[in-house]
């Protein structure tokens, strides 16, 4: 068996059982939740492929929950009445480390569920960066420039076709040991199970296969855009005549529930003229292999021999390792645009209100456009209850990292940590 690869969430997770009474790990299967789980955990119990536990947990919850502590309850969904029970132990033994629940399904009865505000804290696992794949050389620190630090780096000799290959790969721990077209065939088998077996898993949810693939080809070729419903709904349908609107919001409820899809979400700040702001999303696949996947693109030449496609499928990958490095400070990640035109690619908030924007380009020939537009924007933030960008920058592919003259940094990926 591969060797565990250390998570940027490990401090994090450490920190909330220090402080919490049990921690919930959320996040799509295989991205390395139990594994993680397994470090810090003295106990464990696996509730998808320990049948007889799991029956007993279905008995009576508070029968698999003894055992040494942190103790591990993997796959917990399943058995969603857990919840309630582990609540129910933490507050009876009112200590903190309790218990640690992974999850790769959100149950649909969240909201009827009785609060765990004051017992449990969340994280979410995603699939590795770069960072934890050793891609990067982690030279410039994102956390640093939220706190208006300037950061330079020489960067490394990687190419562009380097980075083609790591978006085709992904970061599916399984998959950091395997070639390329081993990866891109695993990655087409997940979307597989995703669209056969874990969408129905989700509340017994009636589902065709065929338009679930359909939907994630959709919002594979639509990646890093602001687009509708009813755009998915024709583009998914194709020949057959769109699908309908309850269907894709079904579909979409449910991949988001099973960690798959991640929504962008639109940033709402004061400008400083009465200019309204759009408030779509824009929509991804949680990994990069996965649009490559849906797209059925397998190599970095087909990859690289189509410049737009390209450029969606860098932002969407900039958006994935960005939204990994924010989770380590709470933070989050949104994307900006005006009804006149003005827009951002990635608003990254972090600690005590700080914020950066940063456009995303493949190219140097980009960079005054884009370093114009980032100045543009922040002069019509209206500042006068919010502090202003702690950061402007421009994030490319690889390459040296910079500030330039006019305050605009220019930051390679490949060089980028939390």
């Amino acid at each position: 068996m591969p060797s565990y690869i250390p998570r940027l969430v490990d401090g994090v997770l450490a920190d909330r059982l220090r402080a919490s009474g049990a921690v919930v790990i959320d996040g799509p299967k295989a991205s390395g939740k139990t594994e993680t789980g397994r470090r810090f955990a003295a106990s464990e119990i696996l509730l998808d492929s320990d049948l007889e536990q799991r029956q007993l947990a279905l008995a009576d919850p508070r029968l698999v929950l003894g055992g040494a502590v942190p103790r591990l309850l993997d796959e917990w969904q399943s058995v969603p009445d857990l919840w309630n029970a582990v609540r129910r132990e933490v507050d009876e033994r009112a200590e903190v480390g309790q218990f640690i629940l992974t999850g790769s399904a959100s149950p649909a009865d969240d909201l009827t569920r009785h609060s765990g505000a004051g017992r449990f804290s969340r994280i979410r696992m995603r699939p590795l960066t770069m960072v934890e794949t050793g891609h990067s050389d982690a030279t410039v620190s994102l956390s640093a420039l939220l706190h208006g630090e300037t950061q330079q780096s020489a960067g490394q000799g990687s190419t562009l076709g380097d980075l083609a290959e790591r978006m085709i790969t992904g970061g599916w721990p399984a998959s950091q040991s395997l070639g390329t077209a081993e990866s891109f065939r695993y990655a087409v088998d997940y979307l597989d199970q995703i669209a056969r077996l874990e969408i129905a898993g989700l509340n017994d949810l009636r589902h065709d296969p065929r338009k679930v693939t359909q939907l994630m080809r959709s919002i594979a070729r639509t990646t890093a855009s602001e687009t509708s419903n009813t755009t998915l709904a024709h583009d998914a349908g194709g020949s057959d005549g769109p699908l309908h609107a309850d269907t894709v919001a079904r579909y979409l409820d449910a991949l988001q529930r099973a960690f798959i899809v991640e929504v962008q979400e639109a940033w709402d700040i004061p400008l400083r003229s009465r200019t309204p702001l759009r408030k779509a999303p824009k929509r991804h696949l949680v990994d990069s292999s996965l649009t490559a996947a849906a797209l059925r693109i397998g190599t970095p030449d087909r990859l690289l021999e189509d410049p737009a496609t390209l450029g969606l499928f860098f932002e969407s990958f900039v958006f994935q390792q960005l939204r990994v490095f924010a989770d380590i400070t709470d933070g989050n990640v949104y994307h900006f645009r005006s009804k006149s035109g003005l827009e951002v690619d990635m608003i990254v908030e972090g600690p005590a209100g700080s914020w950066g924007a940063f456009e995303v380009k493949l190219g140097a020939g980009l960079l005054d456009q884009a370093a114009m537009n980032l100045t543009k924007f922040a002069s019509n933030i209206d500042t006068s209850h919010r502090p202003g960008p702690a950061v402007l920058g421009v994030i490319v592919p690889t390459g040296p990292s910079y500030l330039r003259a006019d305050g605009v940094a220019v930051l390679a990926l490949m060089s980028l940590d939390a």
